[in-house]
C-alpha cells in the first residue's frame, strides 16, 4: 500500500492537463483546456479539463475526477498502477507498505505480463543485432527493405531463431512462470516457443509498454501463414490497439492528420521517410474502438491503399464507420502493384509527401466516381450505385456535410438533388425506428410504464426540491465553510448549528456532512472542497468536481465589451446561505404539515385528536414565520 502522505504528493504534483493531454487533444478555453470526451461518444467537445483545481469533468456524460482517475478509467490502471505511474512520471520515490492479499496478486498478475513481454522484446531484438542466425536472415531482411539502424532501433524489432525452445529456456532460467508464458502465447501447451524463424515486431499501447507481437515468415511456403500475432491477454485487446499508436499520438496531434496504413512496414517505412503521423490496423478489420482512438487526436483520416481496386472496395465498410464516427475521410490510390512502403522507397520521401498531397480525395466522392465508372450506361447497376452513395451520406451525422454531399453527388451522377434527399431521410428515418424498437425492448417495465418513467415520477413527487436544496447548501459549505457569516461566527458553524434541528435526507450527503462535523468538532479544522476533490469514495469526489465544474465561463472582456457589471459570487454568499437554509426548512415543514394532514384524515378512535391538532397548528405557525422572513406568500 502506497502511504496517505506520497499520494498526497504525487495528486498535488500531477498537472491535470499534462496527464490528459498524452491521451487526448486539448484546446485552451479561457482558464481550463476542452477536447473531445474519451469516454463517450461525442462530436461537440464537452471534456473540460481545469488546470487550477486539478480535475476534468464531461458535461456530457458526466465522467469526471483527477489525473488518477482518468488513468483508472482511460487506460484501466487500477488505483495502485495509476499512482505510480504519476509518480514515475514526476519522479516521485514510492516506499509501499503492505498491502492486501488479492489486489497485491492482481496487480502482480499485470505487472508479470508486461515484464515478461518486455523481456521478450528484449530477447528478440538481442537475437537481431547479436545472434549469427538473426543478423543472417531478420536483420539483412530489414536491410533489403532499406530500413535504417535508427529506425529498427525506434521500433524495437527483432528476430525469434529456429531453435523450438529458445526463449523458454532463456524465460525459465530467469525465472519466470511458463504458465504466464503460455497465457502470453510466447509459449504453446506442448511447451514449444510460438513465434520461430520469423522477424518480430513488438505492440504497444499508449503508454508506450509491449502488449503483443506480430511476426512475420521469411518463407515462400504457402502453406505457412505469413503473420502470426499475439492472442488477446489481460493486456492486449486488439480491436482496441493500433499498431505504432504509441510513436504517433503526438504528431497526429501536432499535424491534425492521421494517415491509416494497412500493416508494420508501411508504418515504418513512412516514419523513416519523416511521416510519424501514421498507424495501421495490422490486417484486422477496422473497428469502432480503433477509430475513436484516432479522433482523441484528430478529426481528419487519410487512408492509404494498395493499388487494387478490389482491396479498396472490400474496404469500405471500415471507411463508412470513420465516416459514423463524425471524422473527414479521404483517400489514396496508390499506382498498381504498389503499396506505401514499396512506393516511397520507389521516389523517395519528399516526392511521396507531395504525392500524399495531391493524391488524397475525399472518400465519399471517390467512392462516386469510382462506382459511377463500372456502371457505364446499365440502368440497373446505376439504380444500385445511387441506392449505394446514399447510404454512404446517410451514415455522416453532420447535417450540413450530408447536404453538400448530396449536392455534389446529384451533380456528379447527373441525379435529381430533392430524390437523394428523399432518399437519405428514408434511410434516416428506418435506421433511427430500428434504434428506438431495440431500446424499447432492452428497457425493463413495470405495470406498462418503464422503470425509467416510474423512478422520475417519483423522484419528482418526493424528492427533487430537497434534494437540490441540501445540495446547494453543502456546496456553499464547502466554498465558503472559512468565511464569517456574522461576527465571530463561520459559515460552518452556521450551517452545522442550524441542521441539528432539521437533518440532511440524502445518504451522500449526510456521510459528507457528517464528516465535516467530526473534523470540525474534534480538530477545530474546516474541511473545504479541495478536499472532497480527492476523496476515496468515488460518489463524494464526483460530487465536489461537480461543485468545481462549470460549462460554461465568463470573458475577461464581457464587462469591457457589454458595459455589464460582473459581480463576485462572493459577495453574495451570505445571503444565499441564510436563503438556502431557511428555504431548506420551509420544505420540510412543509412536508411535516402533509404528512400530518394525512393523520388526521386517517384518524382512529383512540388516536389523540387534539394533540394532532396542536401539532398541525405549530407546524403552520412555524411556516408562516419562515415564508415572512423569506418574503414568500403561502397558499
Amino acid at each position: 500500500m502506497i502511504p496517505q502522505n506520497t499520494i498526497d504528493q504525487i495528486i498535488e504534483t500531477a498537472q491535470v492537463d499534462e496527464v490528459i493531454g498524452e491521451f487526448i487533444t486539448l484546446k485552451k478555453r479561457g482558464v481550463n483546456m476542452i477536447g473531445l470526451c474519451p469516454f463517450h461518444n461525442e462530436k461537440t467537445p464537452s471534456f473540460t479539463v481545469s488546470p487550477s483545481k486539478g480535475i476534468y469533468k464531461c458535461f456530457g456524460c458526466g465522467n469526471a475526477g483527477n489525473s488518477v482517475k482518468f488513468l483508472m478509467e482511460h487506460e484501466h490502471y487500477t488505483y495502485p498502477e495509476a499512482l505510480r505511474f504519476l509518480a514515475n512520471k514526476y519522479n516521485i520515490e514510492v516506499e509501499e507498505e503492505q498491502r492486501d492479499e488479492a489486489s497485491l496478486e492482481e496487480e502482480k498478475l499485470r505487472d508479470s505480463l508486461y515484464i515478461i513481454n518486455e523481456f521478450a522484446q528484449k530477447q528478440y531484438t538481442n537475437n537481431l543485432i547479436e545472434n549469427e542466425e538473426g543478423k543472417s536472415i531478420g536483420l539483412s531482411y530489414f536491410k533489403e527493405r532499406g530500413f535504417r539502424q535508427d529506425i529498427i532501433e525506434k521500433f524495437q524489432l527483432g528476430y525469434a531463431v529456429q531453435r523450438s525452445t529458445d526463449l523458454l529456456e532463456k524465460a525459465k532460467a530467469k525465472g519466470y512462470q511458463v504458465d504466464l508464458l503460455k497465457k502470453l502465447g510466447l509459449v504453446t501447451e506442448k511447451g514449444n516457443d510460438f513465434f520461430r524463424e520469423r522477424v518480430i515486431f513488438p505492440i504497444r499501447n499508449l503508454s508506450g509498454k509491449v502488449i503483443a507481437f506480430g511476426a512475420r515468415t521469411l518463407k515462400s511456403d504457402k502453406k505457412i501463414p505469413k503473420y502470426l500475432n499475439s492472442p488477446e491477454t489481460d493486456v492486449y485487446n486488439k480491436s482496441k490497439v493500433l499498431y505504432g499508436a504509441f510513436l504517433a499520438k503526438g504528431p497526429m496531434r501536432n499535424q491534425d492528420e492521421c494517415y491509416l496504413v494497412e500493416g508494420y512496414t508501411d508504418v515504418i517505412s513512412l516514419h523513416q521517410g519523416g511521416i510519424e503521423n501514421v498507424v495501421a490496423s495490422s490486417g484486422t478489420s477496422l473497428t469502432p474502438d480503433q477509430i475513436r482512438l484516432i479522433k482523441r487526436y484528430t478529426k481528419n483520416i487519410t487512408v492509404l491503399f494498395d493499388g487494387d481496386q478490389a482491396g479498396v472496395k472490400a474496404a469500405f465498410r471500415g471507411i463508412e464507420l470513420i465516416l459514423e464516427e463524425g471524422l473527414n475521410v479521404k483517400v489514396v490510390l496508390f499506382p498498381d502493384s504498389e503499396d506505401p512502403d514499396s512506393y516511397l522507397r520507389k521516389i523517395g520521401s519528399e516526392s511521396f509527401k507531395v504525392f500524399l498531397a495531391e493524391e488524397a480525395k475525399d472518400f465519399v466522392l471517390f467512392k462516386t466516381q469510382l462506382l459511377f465508372q463500372e456502371s457505364k450506361n446499365d440502368p440497373v447497376k446505376k439504380a444500385n450505385l445511387i441506392q449505394e452513395i446514399v447510404t454512404t451520406i446517410a451514415k455522416i451525422p453532420e447535417p450540413i456535410k450530408q447536404s453538400l454531399y448530396t449536392k455534389e453527388c446529384s451533380t456528379s451522377m447527373d441525379v435529381n438533388e430533392q430524390m437523394l434527399i428523399n432518399e437519405v431521410n428514408k434511410i434516416k428515418r428506418t435506421t433511427l425506428q430500428k434504434k428506438l424498437k431495440i431500446d424499447e425492448a432492452n428497457t425493463p417495465k413495470i405495470d406498462g410504464i418503464t422503470t425509467e418513467d416510474h423512478s422520475q415520477k417519483e423522484l419528482n413527487a418526493n424528492e427533487v426540491d430537497v434534494d437540490y436544496q441540501e445540495k446547494d447548501i453543502l456546496r456553499l459549505l464547502l466554498a465558503y465553510g472559512d468565511k464569517e457569516i456574522e461576527e465571530g461566527i463561520t459559515v460552518t458553524q452556521y450551517i452545522l448549528t442550524e441542521l441539528q434541528e432539521v437533518g440532511l435526507e440524502t445518504k451522500l450527503y449526510k456521510e459528507i456532512l457528517a464528516e465535516v462535523n467530526t473534523t470540525f468538532q474534534k480538530e477545530k479544522k474546516v474541511l473545504d472542497n479541495s478536499y472532497f476533490l480527492n476523496h476515496p469514495n468515488n460518489n463524494i469526489a464526483k460530487l465536489a468536481i461537480e461543485f468545481a465544474s462549470s460549462p460554461y465561463e465568463l470573458s475577461e472582456n464581457w464587462e469591457k465589451m457589454h458595459e455589464i457589471l460582473i459581480t463576485e459570487a462572493d459577495s453574495n454568499y451570505k445571503k444565499d446561505i441564510k436563503s438556502g437554509i431557511m428555504r431548506f426548512k420551509l420544505k420540510k415543514v412543509n412536508k411535516l404539515i402533509a404528512e400530518n394532514r394525512i393523520r388526521l384524515k386517517e384518524l382512529k378512535p383512540d388516536d389523540d385528536y387534539m394533540t394532532i391538532l396542536k401539532v398541525n397548528k405549530k407546524l403552520e405557525e412555524m411556516r408562516n414565520q419562515i415564508c415572512d422572513i423569506l418574503g414568500t406568500v403561502v397558499y
